[in-house]
């Protein structure tokens, strides 16, 4: 039975709408859109104590690693957000188990994966990570499950994590390939769309890429966050071997191979930009300026001295 959305739309059922990977930085965004719509949410997560979402949300434990512990999770559920959170071995036995359990009818996963089948040459470069999905899509196909494949660009927020440090210590970001151009998106439109797809009926399967709504080169990312904050920065531009040496002690090999080849690779390129999140939600991508206003607003000692928090 379909039931009505507090926005007008129409949910796909009454049943609750499984979270997987519930307390990640999109799956925890996906429960609020979707409590937020009055749809019932179950959230898988390993560690149910240490969750702490809404009183509102069903918490279940269960682990990927161990695909029978789906079981109690998936009763009564007809519809799947699915965050792949264990290694690949295993993701026939979860497949199994998302067929089975079910209402007679097929299960809609809405999966979060990544741009890698997408022609542009920042999502071409060979990595583990692309390996994975594209034999997590693969076994998906080949089931009786109805798939919609999520595949957002690069998170607005990892530079946060990257460029931090450095803007808390100073007015200067030291990074490579200055001129290396993406197109970061605002994880609160991830989360809006993987709502939207979940609930609207209309949205039975597809492919969609979701990216931010500008090409932004890193230093163009840097000067906006200076903006955000109220304090100029300065990028200066590391060589590939000043930030391999540089990120030795923290970041694994393989991951710095992977993001030095990716941004390389974009030389010359303007970023693959999608108009998906307005196409699917109604309502225009942030910009990164937009986010990078708000992701620092509730810090306000970056506006007025270096020690600020970001």
């Amino acid at each position: 039975m379909n039931a009505e959305c507090s926005d007008g739309m129409t949910l796909m059922s009454r049943n609750p709408v499984l979270v997987t990977g519930a307390t990640s930085r999109v799956g925890r965004l996906v429960v609020d859109e979707l409590l937020r719509a009055g749809a019932p949410v179950r959230a898988l997560t390993r560690t149910p104590e240490r969750a702490a979402l809404p009183a509102r949300v069903n918490v279940v434990q269960a682990d990927f690693t161990a695909p029978a512990s789906l079981r109690p999770a998936l009763d009564g559920v007809d519809t799947v957000f699915l965050v792949w959170t264990a290694p690949i071995a295993t993701a026939r036995d979860v497949i199994a188990q998302l067929e089975s359990h079910g209402s007679g009818r097929p299960r809609r996963i809405v999966l979060l994966s990544s741009p890698h089948q997408t022609a542009h040459p920042f999502f071409q470069r060979p990595n583990a990570l692309r390996a994975l999905y594209m034999e997590l899509e693969q076994l998906l196909a080949a089931s009786a499950l109805d798939v919609v494949t999520l595949r957002p660009g690069i998170f607005a927020s990892n530079v946060m994590h990257w460029w931090g440090p450095q803007i808390r210590s100073g007015d200067v970001v030291r990074w490579p390939y200055a001129h290396a151009e993406t197109a970061p998106i605002d994880e609160r439109d991830i989360a809006a769309v993987a709502a939207r797809v979940l609930l609207d009926r209309r949205f039975t399967s597809g492919d969609h890429v979701i990216t931010g709504p500008e090409s932004l080169s890193h230093a163009d990312q840097v000067r906006a966050i200076g903006d955000a904050i109220g304090r100029p920065l300065r990028f200066e531009e590391l060589s590939p071997d000043e930030f391999r040496r540089e990120t030795a002690a923290s970041w694994p090999p393989s991951v710095v191979e992977m993001l030095l080849g990716a941004w390389q690779a974009t030389l010359g390129h303007r970023a693959y930009v999608t108009s998906a999140v307005e196409e699917i939600t109604g309502t225009p991508a942030r910009t990164f300026a937009r986010w990078a206003a708000e992701a620092f607003h509730d810090q306000g000692q970056a506006n007025t001295s270096r020690a600020g928090s970001v």
